[in-house]
């Protein structure tokens, strides 16, 4: 794609969905449109909101923007978001198949124990505010596909998979990619049922595991089962050993409760995949999959170990995007701001994609662009009326960074809040 057209395309998104926004309302003279709002927001760094007011050579007060933030719906975002996607051709893929991975993030938001996102338990006894983003991500084209936000106490990481799954129509052959997290039969049934659509889900090997899985042989294998699933008891479903799922009679649509959430009828058959493999530690990794023979179990392993580019990519938003850095108080405006980080995302990645590293014709590494530069680069061109394309191509090839293969570090988890307005760099 030409990047003029990917500019273009993003901007007529933004004045699309701020058109669809004001039908109806009654016009009135503004020093900053609703567009002026969703653009400034979108290209805005990790500054304080005077500071991007600066950089975006904007007169108005930070008080004036949050009054009229207040008037804009988180949901014009996502459509600026839907939008974009929609008219832009993302053609990577893995042996004609889009890899879509699934998993869920927590984004930090300002206290206030008065909003939906707040928590509050026997380990945080003073509470804290968290949203819970649930997204689909391009594994081959590096953008997020659809995505799915959830105050942090009604996170349901499979309820939103199961919604995303339902609201998206996939046109070409799709696999979707999850962890341990989204092992559930309901899931499978849905992605089963869905046309164009595998799956490929890491799931339990131990005790608690699925009732025909626990049975296997703890050892490399790749074998078809097949069972049937029941919301009843009857002695007939006892002898012909079904699997019994206790649903609730009166549970609601998407109950947490992974065992009281079924949407099919009972008794429903269902056929699938298990395929497991050694890691070079030793230990096993089962996953169950609607994949064909055609796939191997070298080639389920590296469709497994693609999926990591999705726990990347939330390094990626959070740091490099600056979602760590939010410039309101309150849930909707952190709706507004995780909207804009995909999109801006979605933005830099398919720039990216046009630019052309070259690569040094002895050198002991290959080299790939440098993200945290491109964001940056590109953020810049958005902001700026009549940027060089070309010049912002060449500006982009420069800043690389080697691409060192296999280097393992341990993960270093640990809690982080947020980060409080009057802490921000000044720089």
């Amino acid at each position: 794609m030409n990047i003029n057209f990917i500019n273009q395309t993003l901007n007529y998104a933004i004045r699309k969905a701020a058109e669809k926004m004001r039908a109806g309302q009654p016009s009135r003279n503004r020093k900053l449109s609703r567009a002026g709002v969703i653009c400034l927001l979108i290209g805005a760094e990790g500054g304080s909101l005077a500071k991007e007011l600066h950089r975006a050579d904007i007169d108005v007060t930070p008080a004036a923007i949050s009054q009229r933030r207040a008037q804009i719906s988180p949901e014009t975002f996502r459509d600026v978001f839907q939008r974009f996607n929609a008219s832009c051709e993302d053609s990577g893929n893995f042996r004609g198949y889009r890899l879509l991975a699934v998993d869920g993030t927590s984004v930090n938001i300002p206290r206030n124990p008065k909003a939906p996102s707040f928590v509050q338990n026997e380990s945080a006894p003073n509470g804290y505010n968290q949203l819970h983003l649930n997204p689909l991500y391009d594994l081959c084209n590096k953008i997020f596909y659809d995505a799915l936000i959830q105050p942090e106490p009604q996170k349901d990481e499979i309820g939103a998979l199961i919604e995303m799954i339902k609201r998206n129509h996939f046109s070409e052959k799709t696999i979707i990619i999850a962890d341990r997290g989204y092992e559930s039969y309901n899931v499978m049934a849905h992605l089963l049922e869905k046309p164009n659509t595998d799956f490929l889900i890491r799931i339990k090997q131990n005790h608690s595991a699925m009732r025909e899985v626990a049975r296997l042989p703890m050892f490399e294998l790749d074998c078809e089962i097949g069972f049937t699933i029941t919301t009843t008891q009857t002695k007939e479903d006892k002898e012909k050993r079904y699997i019994f799922l206790q649903v609730p009679k009166k549970s609601k649509p998407g109950a947490k409760t992974r065992r009281g959430r079924w949407d099919f009828p009972s008794p429903y058959q269902m056929k699938i995949r298990i395929v497991r493999f050694q890691l070079e530690t030793g230990e096993f990794e089962t996953i169950a999959t609607s994949l064909p023979r055609t796939f191997t179990l070298e080639d389920i392993r590296e469709l497994y170990h693609l999926r990591w580019g999705i726990e990347t990519s939330f390094r990626d938003l959070k740091y490099t995007l600056g979602l760590v850095n939010l410039h309101g108080k309150r849930d909707a405006f952190a709706e507004q701001e995780i909207w804009a980080a995909l999109t801006m995302f979605n933005f830099t990645s398919r720039i990216v994609r046009e630019a052309v590293v070259k690569q040094p014709p002895e050198g002991v590494y290959a080299y790939r662009v440098n993200f945290k530069m491109a964001v940056a680069l590109c953020r810049e061109y958005f902001r700026t009326n009549s940027a060089d394309s070309e010049k912002l191509l060449q500006e982009i090839s420069r800043y690389t960074v080697p691409i060192r293969e296999g280097r393992r570090d341990k993960r270093k988890l640990k809690v982080k809040g947020f980060v409080g307005f009057t802490y921000r760099v000044a720089a």
